[in-house]
């Protein structure tokens, strides 16, 4: 593990994971499968950080706004319930949403302790350095790594309440969701609290309008990907070659994103030693986003020693954050 090195005295830094080890093993595995996949946490380096902050000011991209106005009107709820938690959030990005509750935390003149786990390095300090710039309270233990090693390296807390925004649950196989939920229980201490956003089923167009905004930036966020194996790997992806392709499964509700070849090619990685060949209209699978019905979520938690404590929707029934409190397993 990596000695956390202090910004100034209210931030520290830590790397608990090198990441890139990790993205070669599985650039190789993924791209020499029957199905070629790519896992969605590689589409955040820099750039594919500062496009996803655009997608979610897309017109059709409705999840963002809709959980931060939820967040807005539910703050001084939430932390009545909770009381002076350390707050630590899963995939922090921009801390955007974060930030609505730190403004009641500040309104209620508490000391104020943030850790937020992401995998882009620099999007977390740069984020970081705004909120110590903004809260005079606030002090900031960032993690830069993916969540299953942040949750294993979470700094001592007397109460935590663990952030989960944005249905990024939704990127998870159910697989992935049970080691999520059984590190977090592992991670956490009785009455700790779990704060969960989740995207909600509902109407299709509505949903593929979502992930294939008119202007692009999904797609391009999407190929993105491919980018970045060229500049690490070395590799010569051909990034007009391919497009971005969007869609709702009805059968398993979830969007699935993929990387389409519009003829039959073969792309070199130089720096794996790795030849790929693609049959025209073959797709790397890079993304799910499922959405959900509450009461199933709630189902699957409960095993793990969360008891359900609050719920609140929109008016629409488009988006849910549920609170859950641990109670151990």
């Amino acid at each position: 593990m990596d000695t956390p090195h202090a910004v100034d005295n209210r931030l520290h830094i830590s790397c608990p994971v090198a990441v890139l080890p990790r993205f070669r093993e599985d650039v190789i595995a993924g791209l020499s499968a029957a199905r070629k996949s790519l896992p969605p946490r590689y589409f955040y380096d820099q750039y594919g950080s500062e496009l996803f902050e655009q997608i979610c000011q897309q017109p059709e991209y409705y999840p963002t706004r809709t959980e931060a106005v939820l967040l807005r009107q539910r703050a001084a709820e939430l932390l009545d319930l909770v009381g002076a938690c350390s707050l630590v959030e899963l995939g922090s990005g921009s801390s955007v949403k974060t930030r609505l509750l730190l403004d009641e935390y500040q309104r209620r003149d508490s000391p104020m302790h943030y850790v937020p786990i992401d995998i882009s390095a620099s999007m977390l300090e740069e984020s970081a350095r705004g909120l110590i710039a903004d809260y005079p309270r606030l002090s900031v233990h960032g993690l830069a790594t993916d969540y299953l090693s942040g949750l294993a390296a979470l700094p001592p807390a007397r109460q935590r309440l663990v952030l989960f925004l944005g249905s990024n649950l939704g990127n998870f196989n159910d697989g992935e969701q049970a080691e999520l939920f059984g590190r977090l229980a592992t991670a956490l201490q009785p009455q700790d609290y779990f704060l969960l956003g989740l995207d909600l089923r509902k109407s299709i167009p509505i949903l593929e309008a979502a992930y294939n905004d008119v202007a692009g930036v999904t797609a391009a966020f999407n190929l993105n990907m491919l980018r970045r194996i060229n500049r690490e790997f070395g590799a010569n992806f051909n990034l007009s070659q391919f497009r971005h392709l969007a869609f709702y499964n009805r059968d398993q509700h979830q969007i699935e994103m993929h990387l389409q070849s519009q003829l039959a090619q073969e792309v070199e990685i130089a720096e794996l030693g790795l030849r790929v060949f693609f049959a025209p209209q073959e797709t790397i699978h890079t993304e799910i986003s499922r959405k959900f019905d509450a009461r199933q979520v709630a189902a699957q938690l409960r095993p793990f020693g969360f008891e359900p404590c609050a719920r609140w929707t929109d008016e629409r029934a488009w988006f849910l954050l549920h609170l859950f409190r641990f109670v151990g397993r």
